[in-house]
């Protein structure tokens, strides 16, 4: 134990005993899960991603709406409830950092923009009995990208299902995320991601892990990426 503590970087041990777990959020097509693997490598840490792929509900949401918004909203839920849970009881002790690429209440978020007001009403008691046993983030990084760049990354990821989201829609969204950040006082770390190439441009990557070695007081703070 003590050569493993010795070979840990003690910049990486200022990160743990400041933000044990890191949520990272942003719009649809916002660059989450790529910062989350590249941020989760830099640190050695432990990834709790989005598994968006095995909600079945999905691809028919996006061509019939109304009919499917319930069921794949249940099914975001449930997942994510039961993979947050799971790090309430697990303690990785070569992981002493979680990064997730999603915030749990952005199922009601979601639920709120595509449920009508009777089935929300409805999914809003569920989510108020099972959220509350749930770990919160130490921190929060949202991704502000604006709609045009959003659209280009959707298109350039090529998901067919995504390939009609309407600017509407998205700018739904990203308000949503706005208010609720504000009205819940979460600690969050607002980058402006316009210009954001993390896959290619390692600056960009050094500027947001340097801007995690700080200590954030509650509240929102803010961020440009060069």
């Amino acid at each position: 134990m003590r050569d493993f503590v010795f070979l840990c970087d003690c910049r990486l041990q200022g990160i743990i005993m400041k933000y044990h777990f890191i949520a990272i959020e942003g719009n649809i097509g916002a660059g989450k899960t790529t910062l989350a693997h590249l941020l989760a490598k830099h640190y050695n840490a432990r990834l709790a991603l989005e598994e968006f792929a095995n909600n079945p509900f999905l691809p028919k949401f996006y061509e019939n709406p109304g009919q499917y918004a319930f069921p794949l909203e249940l099914f975001f839920t449930a997942e994510r409830y039961k993979q947050l849970k799971e790090l309430i009881h697990t303690n990785d002790l070569f992981h002493s950092i979680t990064l997730s690429d999603y915030l749990f209440a952005k199922s009601l978020l979601f639920a709120k923009i595509n449920l009508s007001e009777e089935e929300f009403r409805l999914y809003h008691k569920l989510y108020d009995i099972i959220r509350q046993p749930l770990i919160q983030p130490d921190l929060l990084i949202y991704l502000h990208v604006p709609i045009n760049i959003l659209q280009k990354n959707i298109r350039k990821r090529n998901r067919p299902y995504e390939q009609d989201i309407r600017d509407e829609y998205l700018f739904k969204i990203q308000e949503a995320y706005t208010q609720y950040i504000k009205q819940h006082n979460i600690k969050t770390l607002f980058i402006d991601a316009a210009n954001a190439d993390f896959l290619s441009n390692e600056k960009h990557l050094k500027v947001i892990a340097d801007a995690l070695e700080q200590e954030y007081d509650d509240g929102q703070h803010y961020l440009t990426l060069p």
